[in-house]
């Protein structure tokens, strides 16, 4: 029995207006399915429905009511706060952000700047390795030679002069090498070739020395024991100088017998010479005519050749198979000019397992005077390499006859010869 007014019960109420209430005063909204004052028992409240989400739609506000209500805790919109689509928080990529909208993906790369970054970071490389190799070859420099001994030198000119030495010294050759190379075993050390390389504004020159020219041993002070010994005006070969007192005496009796400034002193010995040809791989030569020397061990055919460093050797030492010095230092010349053209080249200045290998064994058998630096010395290269340029000039110092052993410099010759170099002009002055 139901002490409900007018006989209603619970059984027999109309569903459409929800249960009511037990008060004496009537409900102030009706109640609807979807949305509820006070969340349902967790037994008893059914599942929101799941709703796909359209794409880029922003998430709808819930609903407000007369009665002020504004809490969405109880209305399900459709939507997964971050379960499904994305986190709750606003921190996954997609749908569903913190904020309610669209949360993009991550940006694209910046190239621009990752290129620029990459650049400076291979320049920063280069100028290291640059650097590195720098110090590495300077230290290698064997700087033995004290232009400072030299005394009464002639004024400078223009441009750079160089004298170049080829020794004979077998300083650092085992028995084996001295047998293979033909050097033979004689103790100490001559000179084997000599030429002054003259590098300015007109184009280098190449001027050969012959070692059996007729010079005079001028007044010197001694490379060791600091004693001056007098001129006499005796008259000796020119390699009987660096024989004598060793290059700080030849310097002084080429600039005295020319009037000539050295800048720079460069020599190489024999095991050096070979050494630098190998590690480039052989130098190619024409060769015009066919020609034997049974003492340097030449034996060659005319014609184009890859010469390695025990023939290079041979080439330019031999001297019993020509008639005089002079084809000689011709030879020397033209080899010389061809290995500094086929070594300053791009394959071996940018292949580092041919650029230190000759470095190394062109640095190891240097010997320089005190003030060369790596750059004078590479200045020199470049310079005997562009002998064989356009603009570059190779010739034997002039001569006029000989006193049966020695050769005699055309006097005349040797003064014009030397006033253009001292002025940087182009030489114009024929050598033999």
């Amino acid at each position: 029995m139901s002490d409900r007014p007018g006989g209603w019960t619970d059984d027999n109420r109309d569903d459409r207006y929800g249960r009511g209430s037990d008060s004496a005063q009537p409900e102030g909204a009706r109640v609807m399915r979807h949305v509820q004052r006070h969340p349902a028992p967790p037994q008893q409240r059914p599942a929101p429905p799941q709703y796909p989400a359209p794409p880029q739609q922003r998430r709808p506000e819930p609903p407000r009511y007369a009665d002020g209500y504004d809490d969405d805790a109880g209305y399900d919109n459709g939507y997964s706060d971050g379960q499904v689509y994305g986190g709750g928080n606003g921190g996954g990529r997609g749908y569903g952000g913190g904020d309610g909208g669209y949360v993009q993906g991550r940006p694209a790369p910046d190239w621009r700047r990752r290129i620029k970054i990459g650049a400076l970071t291979l320049v920063v490389v280069v100028l290291a390795v640059s650097i590195g190799t720098y110090f590495w070859a300077d230290s290698k420099l064997k700087r033995e030679v004290d232009l400072s001994k030299v005394i009464e030198r002639p004024g400078e000119g223009d441009g750079t002069n160089y004298l170049i030495v080829g020794s004979d010294s077998r300083a650092g050759m085992s028995a084996e090498d001295k047998k293979r190379l033909h050097t033979g075993s004689a103790e100490g050390k001559r000179t084997d070739s000599m030429m002054i390389l003259h590098d300015g504004a007109n184009g280098p020159t190449l001027v050969s020395l012959p070692r059996d020219s007729n010079v005079e041993i001028p007044t010197f002070v001694g490379s060791e024991s600091g004693k001056t010994f007098k001129g006499t005006g005796r008259m000796v070969k020119l390699n009987a100088a660096y024989a004598e007192d060793g290059p700080e005496l030849l310097v002084r009796t080429v600039e005295f017998n020319t009037g000539l400034h050295i800048d720079h002193y460069v020599e190489i010995g024999f095991g050096g010479f070979a050494k630098i040809v190998d590690a480039i791989g052989g130098v190619e030569l024409d060769i015009p005519k066919a020609f034997k020397d049974k003492y340097s061990g030449a034996d060659f055919q005319a014609g184009k050749q890859t010469l390695d460093g025990e023939q290079a050797l041979a080439f330019v030492r031999t001297r019993h198979a020509f008639t005089s010095d002079l084809d000689r230092t011709k030879n020397q010349q033209k080899f010389l000019a061809a290995l500094a053209s086929q070594t300053a080249t791009p394959s071996t200045i940018l292949n580092p397992f041919k650029l230190y290998p000759t470095m190394g064994a062109g640095l190891d058998t240097l010997v320089v005077d005190k003030d060369m630096s790596l750059w004078d010395l590479g200045s020199m290269f470049f310079a005997m390499k562009g002998v064989t340029g356009g603009d570059g000039k190779s010739m034997n110092m002039p001569i006029s006859g000989s006193t049966g052993g020695n050769l005699v410099w055309d006097k005349a010759k040797v003064k014009q010869l030397v006033q253009q170099l001292n002025n940087d002009e182009k030489v114009t002055v024929s050598g033999n």
